[in-house]
């Protein structure tokens, strides 16, 4: 055996290893954006030459059949790219607005004006805790609820109409991340249920990558996750929940469960709250309260089944 052959095919095992790899991530990814096309052609372009010199020099052996090897790995990462990208336009068109006619439907969040495409907001406290939702949560009155519990924060309702997982992390990057909020409450997931039963392993690496992109930004960013509402007893949705709940667990984050939000009593946290601003402490209110407080107004206030979407006109 040529030896020179031999620690050759090793370099192209060890160069072409990690390929496989970046297909699969990058499938899973489910977005372009951190891919670059023209570093990919690059890479393939010095494959090719390498297979041509193989050819001209009549080394027809294992060597030539480890460069093939990789050429079609790194080849598949193009189609893994333009897939990627088509699912990135995708989700531009569907965070552009939903077209009526000539008209484009304006969503609000309570008291909060949200337009799809550009949106601002003006944090005035010290600190802020954004809600970030679907259809669900964008009808809870993240203000007024601020101002009836003498909140010495900002409490921003962020939510969107029919917002899922495929397109949350675009949107936080887009929409919440400027915020620089101290905590963020995520109820996501409703509108993923048949990505769910599809693939659960897609729906939890959706999570992690919006929960990943929030950290990022803000490492020390308190996170809340909150179940979905499973009225129906809806055993895709139960297990939704479940993975939500391990999610929440597994990054150090708080789980809030809806399940009782109806006996929840926000009045009797406020007065906890008072006693401790009368004691003179000075401390940030836990992430948990302020999701009872707002999921505990949507349980005795909005009916899922009955929400109606306004639209500008």
């Amino acid at each position: 055996m040529n030896l020179a052959h031999l620690f050759e095919a090793g370099m192209l095992v060890c160069f072409g290893f990690s390929w496989p790899i970046n297909v699969v991530k990058a499938y899973k990814a489910g977005t372009a954006k951190s891919t670059s096309l023209a570093f990919i052609f690059l890479i393939i372009t010095g494959y090719v030459l390498g297979i041509g010199a193989k050819v001209i020099n009549h080394q027809f052996n294992y060597v030539l059949a480890v460069y093939i090897l990789n050429l079609v790995i790194v080849f598949s990462n193009v189609l893994v790219y333009f897939r990627n990208r088509a699912l990135d336009k995708a989700r531009e068109n569907e965070s552009s607005g939903v077209k009526q006619g000539n008209k484009t439907k304006v969503v609000y969040a309570h008291e909060e004006q949200i337009v799809l495409g550009g949106m601002k907001e003006t944090v005035s406290k010290k600190y802020n805790i954004a809600l970030l939702g679907g259809t669900y949560a964008k009808d809870i009155p993240a203000k007024k609820l601020a101002e009836e519990f003498n909140f010495d924060f900002d409490l921003l309702n962020k939510s969107s109409f029919a917002l899922s997982l495929r397109n949350s992390k675009e949107y936080y990057e887009k929409y919440v991340a400027a915020l620089n909020s101290d905590g963020i409450i995520l109820q996501l997931g409703k509108e993923d249920r048949d990505l769910f039963k599809k693939s659960p392993s897609q729906f939890d690496t959706m999570y992690l990558d919006l929960i990943g992109a929030i950290k990022a930004h803000n490492k020390d960013c308190r996170l809340a996750l909150v179940s979905l509402n499973n009225g129906t007893k809806d055993s895709a949705i139960s297990d939704m929940n479940n993975h939500i709940k391990a999610i929440a667990q597994s990054e150090q984050a708080v789980f809030v469960n809806l399940e009782n939000a109806m006996l929840w009593n926000p009045k009797a946290v406020q007065s906890s709250l008072d006693f401790a601003y009368g004691m003179g402490l000075n401390v940030k209110k836990p992430i948990y309260d302020v999701a009872e407080i707002l999921y505990s107004y949507a349980a005795h206030n909005l009916s899922e089944d009955e929400l109606v979407t306004n639209v500008a006109v």
